[in-house]
């Protein structure tokens, strides 16, 4: 086959994968004349990610990183409508799917929980702080479609390709860890639904048992199609808005104290109880697997990544649908905020007891009799929802939290297969992969289920909310570095101030989830736990700083480079490589 001649002119875009047979400081093919060879650069395992521009589209590669073998058979061709270049509907609808299915992770059962949690402590004072979180979340979703759009590979396969193998290993591992915390806490939201909706007719161990089993069942929707699982997620969500909607209309809460605390930072009167909530807050909403899943399930649609005019129509249609999604997560996490703010703000348990006395719901036990201000849960808040509001309250409020669970779980496993194949390049079957996650998740749950009460359960979403906070920086990082970086992103990679808002937001998430880090491990008062933490937290900042100065060096800060930067397709002035000649066979044909 001829060479092929690849012109500056007349350039699109191709996302370009080197072998593992490529060796380390390889050079480019010869260059136009006047112009020095120079070295593509690869990581430890002999792979990197770089991109070119073509002036012919590239052949369609059979390879695992650009097919879903797992989950997603099949992808969603993207119309044309000549009609509307600038904005179609129908072509936002053959895009819509990917953001919705992000969006769950904003409705999880402990999102559900802080936000209960927060109108009882704070009222509807730190509804600006919901707020504020969804557009950072929205704005660093942003990052990881556009990663997965650009590059045909998903965030965990770019860390694969680009970090040497001991840290991808690291970073594996955190990433996993924080998938599993997040599934513990959903499959304990369904379990206390189940519970609810059975009057304590099924037990919590039950309740876990049944959301083994069902989510297996759900999994294996796809098989009929990507749409229709897509559209399976949308009618959870609206299940959600529904449940969580009624009460709300039921409560009706003042709207002019949620406006003022939607619209006006302030917190008048608040102490460390809802400066802590605050954080919360953050933790609960921004979650680390999260940019994983986003940036796998853009690679659904059918893009032609050698075209860049549909690269920048797809990352524009992606970011519309990601709005749409989020506005709609945050309407219904508003929904539960205002609900508990309004009815159950500065309420005492001994208040509570009271009322649940005198009526059908036989749960005022759960309600110490002092004046203590009311502290709920996930299940207290159902519990005090029946007793003010009767029991179709109690019922439908379980229905919200048990669509909450299972969609979240659901998508929890998909985090989990991409990371899997991405990081460690291993094809387990669908069976397996649930299998491994369900085990790791359920044990723990299953044996406080059955040997504590609900108390304990619902205790163990403090803990798990401190475990993914800390997994944090392992997701913004890595997204932030490559989304930066020339060689991975070519034109589409972040300017100057992407650069600055983004580093300037990763540190203050970071900053945020570390202050809630260390209020929870003070509060236990114990020395030998601080002892371990410390240790912890030494090798943990280590990993982080490692981390970082990467990312600096991919934002541009040229005098950190040192030693072999080249790991991450690093030089101490980070840019793209144009080649106008080079044979391109022995590189299409993988």
């Amino acid at each position: 086959m001829p060479k092929k001649h690849f012109s500056k002119q007349n350039c699109e875009l191709v996302c370009v994968r080197f072998s593992k047979d490529s060796s380390p400081g390889k050079t480019a093919p010869t260059m136009s004349p006047g112009k020095d060879r120079e070295a593509l650069y690869e990581d430890a395992s002999g792979e990197g990610v770089t991109t070119i521009y073509s002036s012919a589209a590239p052949p369609q590669v059979s390879d695992s990183t650009d097919e879903f073998t797992t989950y997603f058979d099949q992808k969603i061709p993207i119309p044309e409508d000549e009609k509307h270049p600038w904005f179609s509907f129908r072509k936002l609808w053959a895009f819509t799917g990917p953001g919705f299915l992000m969006s769950i992770a904003y409705l999880d059962p402990g999102n559900i929980e802080s936000d209960l949690q927060s109108g009882a402590v704070a009222g509807f004072k730190l509804l600006w702080v919901l707020l504020l979180a969804t557009v950072i979340g929205l704005l660093l979703q942003r990052l990881a479609a556009r990663l997965g759009v650009v590059t045909g590979l998903h965030l965990a396969e770019v860390c694969n390709r680009q970090y040497p193998k001991v840290p991808r290993i690291i970073l594996w591992l955190m990433v996993e860890l924080a998938i599993i915390g997040s599934d513990m806490q959903e499959v304990i939201g369904s379990a206390i639904a189940i519970n609810l909706l059975s009057v304590g007719g099924v037990p919590l161990w039950g309740g876990v048992l049944i959301t083994i089993a069902d989510t297996f069942v759900f999994l294996f929707l796809d098989k009929y199609g990507l749409r229709k699982l897509e559209a399976f997620f949308g009618f959870l969500i609206t299940i959600m808005a529904i449940m969580f909607g009624y009460e709300y209309g039921t409560v009706k809460p003042d709207q002019g104290q949620l406006l003022k605390g939607m619209f006006m930072p302030y917190c008048d009167k608040c102490g460390p109880p809802q400066l802590e909530q605050a954080v919360g807050i953050v933790g609960a909403v921004i979650m680390p697997h999260n940019m994983y899943l986003h940036s796998a399930l853009v690679k659904s649609r059918q893009i032609d990544r050698s075209n860049k005019k549909e690269v920048k129509e797809a990352n524009k249609y992606f970011f519309i649908e990601s709005c749409i999604a989020l506005f709609i997560s945050f309407i219904i996490n508003v929904f539960v905020v205002s609900v508990f703010a309004e009815a159950f703000y500065n309420k005492t348990n001994a208040e509570v007891h009271d009322v649940c006395s005198n009526t059908s719901i036989s749960h005022a036990g759960l309600f110490p009799l002092n004046n203590d201000t009311l502290e709920v849960d996930i299940y207290k808040g159902g519990v005090v929802l029946g007793c003010y509001f009767g029991p179709a309250a109690l019922y439908i409020w379980a229905i919200g939290i048990l669509a909450a669970g299972q969609s979240s779980t659901m998508t929890g496993t998909y985090s989990g297969q991409f990371v899997m194949e991405g990081f460690l390049n291993l094809k387990w079957s669908r069976f397996a992969r649930v299998v491994l996650t369900r085990s790791i998740a359920i044990t723990p749950t299953l044996l406080v289920a059955i040997f504590q009460d609900v108390e304990h359960l619902t205790g163990m979403n403090d803990f798990l909310n401190v475990l993914m906070s800390l997994q944090l920086p392992f997701a913004l990082i890595p997204v932030l570095t490559f989304t930066s970086l020339r060689p991975v992103m070519n034109d589409f990679a972040n300017g100057l101030g992407w650069k600055i808002a983004g580093g300037i937001l990763v540190v203050i998430i970071i900053s945020i989830n570390m202050y809630f880090v260390v209020i929870y491990v003070t509060a236990l008062g114990q020395m030998v736990l601080y002892v371990i933490a410390s240790l912890i937290s030494i090798v943990y900042l280590a990993f982080v700083a490692y981390l970082s100065w990467q990312c600096l060096i991919a934002l541009g800060i040229s005098s950190l480079a040192c030693g072999q930067t080249y790991h991450l397709g690093l030089t101490a002035h980070p840019e793209l490589f144009l080649l106008n000649n080079i044979d391109a066979d022995p590189v299409m044909s993988r």
